[in-house]
């Protein structure tokens, strides 16, 4: 689109597509809570029994990291498929949304099992699966056997892990605490997305001209091994108190 039209017709479109979305919430999203149980001020009372919890820490920084890998391909994948690939726009996008094909693979998988599995099994799957391709991808880079399809490729796998693995970590965050659930699913997201936010600006400062894509597995690859950990954590602290 960028190419035919020239690169603000993308703000354009994003524009129209958010208008859009806020007139359909807006027209057709209604309160689901039907039974409110106090007032705000008492739910923010409640706060201090779900931030005093291991396990939903556990599950935020489960969330962040492995989410983070993602947000920093974001920040840096366009830099590295124009400036190592030397890819025109209109491929690169072709290129760039690889990743979405394993999220819809991971979630199908994540819905198909996650009952099954459990929770905190199906969020170290997603974990692993991961930090293994980002760690074949840094062993590639390292042999000198690089190139667009190799890196966007094994990049899937971001997507594929994150797809099995935000779901239940998810999932796991509003368990912790069912009477807070609303309130886990608000701090949490808005941990996840912070975090995201971070390593994408770092990503952003990591690369320049001559750098290759180096940096950017380094650090996709060090969120998704803090995810293991953090998933760890959890799984400890839950055979604790079982």
């Amino acid at each position: 689109m960028g190419e035919v039209f020239g690169w603000q017709s993308t703000f354009v479109l994003l524009g129209i597509g958010g208008l859009g979305l806020m007139a359909l919430v807006w027209a057709d999203q209604g309160e689901t809570n039907v039974r409110r149980a106090g007032s705000m001020a008492d739910q923010l009372a409640q706060y201090p029994q779900l931030l005093r919890s291991q396990r939903f820490w556990g599950y935020c920084l489960t969330a962040a990291f492995a989410s983070g890998a993602f947000f920093a391909y974001l920040g840096g994948a366009p830099f590295i498929g124009q400036d190592v690939f030397q890819l025109r726009p209109a491929t690169l996008g072709f290129y760039f949304g690889a990743p979405a094909l394993g999220y819809m693979l991971g979630n199908f998988l994540s819905g198909r099992f996650s009952v099954r599995m459990g929770v905190n099994r199906m969020v170290m799957a997603g974990a692993l699966l991961t930090t293994s391709g980002l760690a074949l991808l840094l062993a590639l880079d390292l042999a000198g056997i690089m190139g667009p399809g190799i890196f966007f490729g094994l990049v899937i796998t971001v997507g594929l892990g994150n797809g099995i693995l935000l779901p239940n970590a998810n999932a796991g965050m509003l368990s912790v605490r069912p009477s807070l659930a609303g309130s886990a699913a608000g701090l949490g997201g808005a941990f996840t997305i912070g975090g995201g936010a971070a390593l994408s600006a770092l990503a952003g400062a990591l690369l320049h001209h001559g750098t290759g894509p180096m940096p950017l597995i380094l650090l996709m690859l060090a969120s998704s091994a803090l995810s293991i950990l953090s998933t760890l954590w959890v799984m400890l602290r839950a055979r604790q108190i079982a």
